[in-house]
This record gives structure tokens, sequence and C-alpha cells, in this order.
């Protein structure tokens, strides 16, 4: 039965990192998300794909900043909450359950909440710095 856990785990890490590698190309599609997901995913997994994973590119690019300062740029959050809001506002159209609707709604508010007094707003220029000093 553990295995079968570790290989779910698997194959949903993989599945986010696809979804997320899409994301970079595809204008709309947040990219932080989904690498957010394959992390959790793979370190569920394994400790040699979750090693494998922070050693790439995408997560050198992508995400290591915000594991190390729980931070974002305005840009990213608002790249992210505007694929994500419109999702939830199709649930909250599409859901016949009222309480449903009103759980959608609330979960739109603790969303924003979040992403505006929990995660710390990167200035864009520490990240323009970041990518472009030669330490990394």
């Amino acid at each position: 039965m553990r295995s079968a856990i570790k290989y779910l785990y698997l194959f949903l890490g993989f599945l986010f990192l696809i979804i997320g590698i899409i994301g970079i190309v595809l204008p709309g599609l947040p990219t932080t998300p989904f690498l957010l997901l394959t992390m959790y995913f793979f370190a569920k997994a394994s400790e040699r794909v979750h090693n494998w994973f922070i050693g790439t590119p995408i997560y050198q690019k992508h995400l290591k900043n915000f594991q190390q300062k729980r931070s974002l740029t305005l840009k990213s959050k608002l790249a992210i909450l505007s694929f994500s809001t419109p999702m939830m506002l199709i649930g909250i159209y599409f859901t016949p359950l009222i309480w449903a609707k009103w759980l959608i709604g609330a979960a739109i508010l603790v969303h924003y909440a979040i992403f505006f007094f929990w995660i710390k707003t990167e200035p864009e220029t520490a990240a323009i710095d970041k990518q472009s000093s030669p330490n990394q």
C-alpha cells in the first residue's frame, strides 16, 4: 500500500511538473502554483526525486526564491491571481448550491488575504538583480 501511494505522489508530481512547464510558455497559465505542487508531491514520494527537482533550472528560476524568502514579485502574484480568480468564479457560477457559492467566495477572500498579507511582495529590481548575479 505504501508503494502505491508513493507512485501516486510521483505521478501527481510529474503531472504538475508538465502543467508547470506548459505554464512557462503559455501566457495566462501560471507556473508557480503547479511547480509548488510538484515540489510537494516529489518530497512526499522520494527524497531522490525531490533532490533532482530542486537541482533543475526550473526550480532555481521559479521557486527557489519563494521557498527561501517566502516572497513573490507583484508581477508573479498578479499572474497567479489572474488565473486562479476566474477559475474560482467559474466555480461559483456553475455551483447550484448557495452555501457552496459562499464557501468558494470565502476561499477567494482567503486566497487574496494570503497573497497580500502573508506572502511578502519582493521588489521587481531585487528579482532582476538576483537573476543577473553570477553567483547563482
